[in-house]
C-alpha cells in the first residue's frame, strides 16, 4: 500500500543546518543542529541516566521562547563542553538572544556515553563544537549556492533519500554501540542516523545518535539490524530480551549508565513550546518500535523537537510523522554503521 507521505532529504527542511565533528581515532564526536533565526523547542527525557544542558529552559512555563542550536555529543558528561563551543561560534555570527549588553545563543545539549569505545580521554570539546557549528551554518541554503531541495548522493533499499555524510560512524554516532547486556565484547556498532518525511507542504525530520543498551530492529520488517552477538568472534545476533529473561533475577547490567539514544526532530510546522514537547513525547514511541529493551535504567534517552516555520497541521499528524521519521533515523544509525575499534557494524557484515 502506498503511503501519502514521501521521504525527503533532511537538508530540505528550511531554517535548519546540520554539521558534524568526528574524532574517528578517539572514537567520539558531536552533531550540531542550528536554527539561526531561532526555533521553538520542546524535549522529552525518558532514560534513567541523562547528561544534558538547558532542558529545563524548554518547559512551557519558562520564559525563553527560542532555541538557536541543539548539540548531540559523545564524551559522556565531558561532552557538554562542546555546547559551549557551539555558543561561542554562534556568537561570532551574531546569532543569539539579545540581552541588551550583547547576545546569548541558546544551546541545548545531550550527551551519550562512548568513553569505553575508543580513547576515554578523547572527548568533543569547545573546538569540536565550533567546527560542527561552522559546518552546520555552511549547510544552510542561504549560505551557499544549492537548490532548495538538495541533491541526494544515493537512496536506501526502500528508495528513501540518503545523506551519506549524516549516517553511520560520524558526529555523535562515532563511538555509539548497541546490544551491550553482556559487555562490549559482544556489542555491535551503533551510529548517527537521519530521515525526513513530507506530507503536502509539511516536513518533519529526525536525527538520532544510537547508543542503546538494547538491540535495534527495522521498524517495517522487524528484522534485527544490530545488537548483542552470540559470541565475541561471531556475527550472529541473539535477542537481548530473551537473554535477559533467561538470566532471570540473576541478571546484571555490567555497563551501568553507559548507554543513551539522543535525538532531535526538526519541522517547518508552527508549534508552541507545549506542542513541541508533545511531539517529542509522541515520537519517543519510535524508541520502543526499534530498540528492545528500551528506556532502561542504563539509558539516558532524550528527544528534542525544534519548530521553525509557518505550516499549520494537526498536532497528532505532526507527531505521527515525527515518530515514523525517528524510527527510520534510528534504524539508519545502525544500518550504515561500519566496523570500528574492533566492534563490527551492520554495513561491514
Amino acid at each position: 500500500m502506498s503511503l501519502p507521505f514521501e521521504p525527503i532529504s533532511i537538508r530540505a527542511i528550511e531554517g535548519f543546518g546540520i554539521g558534524n565533528a568526528t574524532l574517528a581515532k578517539g572514537g567520539s564526536g558531536c552533531t550540531v543542529i542550528v536554527a539561526p533565526r531561532g526555533a521553538v523547542g520542546g524535549v522529552d527525557v525518558r532514560g534513567g541516566a541523562p547528561a544534558s544542558r538547558e532542558t529545563d529552559l524548554l518547559k512551557p512555563e519558562n520564559t525563553v521562547q527560542e532555541v538557536h542550536a541543539v548539540c548531540l555529543s559523545g564524551g559522556s558528561a565531558y561532552g557538554l563542553e562542546a555546547a559551549s563551543g557551539v555558543a561561542r561560534e554562534l556568537e561570532t555570527h551574531g546569532i543569539g538572544l539579545d540581552v541588551g549588553v550583547g547576545i546569548v545563543p541558546i544551546v541545548c545539549s545531550s550527551c551519550l556515553f562512548d568513553l569505553g569505545f575508543g580513547d576515554p580521554y578523547v572527548r568533543p570539546g569547545i573546538e569540536e563544537g565550533r567546527s560542527a557549528t561552522r559546518e552546520a551554518l555552511a549547510s544552510l541554503s542561504e549560505n551557499r549556492e544549492m537548490p532548495s531541495t538538495p541533491k541526494i548522493a544515493g537512496t536506501s533499499r526502500t528508495g528513501a533519500p540518503i545523506d551519506p555524510d549524516l549516517q553511520g560512524n560520524v558526529g555523535a554516532g562515532t563511538g555509539a554501540t548497541v546490544g551491550k547486556l553482556n559487555g562490549f565484547d559482544r556489542a555491535m556498532k551503533g551510529g548517527l542516523g537521519t530521515a525526513a518525511l513530507q506530507l503536502g507542504t509539511l516536513k518533519v525530520g529526525a536525527i538520532a545518535a544510537v547508543n542503546a543498551c538494547g538491540n535495534v530492529y527495522d521498524p517495517q520488517s522487524q528484522a534485527c539490524i544490530s545488537g548483542m552477538r552470540v559470541s565475541r568472534d561471531g556475527l550472529d545476533i541473539v535477542s537481548m530480551e530473551k537473554e535477559l529473561l533467561a538470566q532471570g533475577t540473576q541478571a546484571t547490567m555490567p555497563l551501568d549508565r553507559t548507554n543513551t539514544t539522543i535525538s532531535c526532530l526538526i519541522t517547518n510546522a508552527r508549534l508552541t513550546k507545549a506542542q513541541a514537547t508533545k511531539v517529542s513525547q509522541m515520537a519517543a514511541d519510535a524508541y520502543a518500535h526499534t530498540i528492545r529493551p528500551t528506556h532502561t535504567t542504563n539509558d539516558g534517552d532524550t528527544v528534542y523537537t525544534l519548530s521553525h516555520g509557518t505550516e499549520e497541521a494537526p498536532l497528532d499528524l505532526i507527531g505521527l510523522l515525527a515518530t515514523r521519521a525517528l524510527e527510520q533515523a534510528i534504524a539508519n544509525g545502525c544500518r550504515y554503521a561500519e566496523l570500528a575499534h574492533n566492534i563490527p557494524g551492520h554495513a561491514s557484515i
